[in-house]
């Protein structure tokens, strides 16, 4: 049986896209945004472990950093690593601030027990209610989460501080699960994050 031209065509079409999309989270890796190799949290200083793209099917949504006080490369060291840390996040794409927060609270709900959840509740809430209540975020603009033991999780916009810190260790755990849980935002991204994309 032989194929048609319009139909070899359709088929070569299909397996480029298709070869396209599978090279996204390959090039995670390759961030837009200049991340300072170190950063300081209350006077600790924190190297970056590693960094990459979000990506919602081909579209590039923010580039995203993790510092911490020493390299990690799987969740379970991450987790487990004590001192402060932090999340920097470069939108590369106008973003609602509607959109990030049910994003935020659709990761945390993946990667937390029900339990958790409703521990945190108070927690969670404002985590939300930070960024929901930003019309939107556009292109260029950054934000970021830290965590300090015994303060909790402070949120950042444009690099302002929004509120009191938040939380506790255990809340913070939830917070980066979002991005290396078993179910995080983006694969490729997670890979970035611990250093394994290479």
């Amino acid at each position: 049986m032989t194929l048609s031209k319009s139909l070899r065509f359709a088929l070569a079409s299909c397996a480029m896209v298709c070869s396209f999309v599978a090279s996204v989270p390959a090039l995670a890796a390759n961030t837009s945004t200049k991340f300072e190799p170190v950063t300081e949290v209350r006077g600790a200083k924190l190297q970056l472990n590693g960094a990459g793209t979000r990506y919602k099917a081909i579209f590039k949504v923010y580039d995203m950093a993790l510092y911490t006080t020493r390299k990690v490369s799987t969740p379970e060291e991450l987790l487990a690593l004590p001192g402060p840390k932090r999340l920097q996040f470069t939108a590369l794409r106008d973003i609602p601030g509607t959109d990030l927060g049910r994003l935020f609270m659709k990761g945390l709900s993946e990667n937390s027990h029900k339990d958790q959840v409703q521990r945190h509740a108070p927690s969670t809430t404002r985590f939300i209610e930070i960024f929901s209540a930003k019309s939107k975020l556009v292109a260029g603009d950054t934000f970021a989460m830290e965590y300090t033991p015994g303060k909790g999780t402070q949120f950042y916009i444009l690099g302002q501080p929004q509120g009191e810190p938040v939380g506790d260790d255990e809340f913070f755990t939830m917070v980066m699960n979002i991005w290396v849980g078993d179910s995080p935002a983006d694969r490729g991204l997670k890979a970035s994050l611990l250093g394994n994309d290479k």
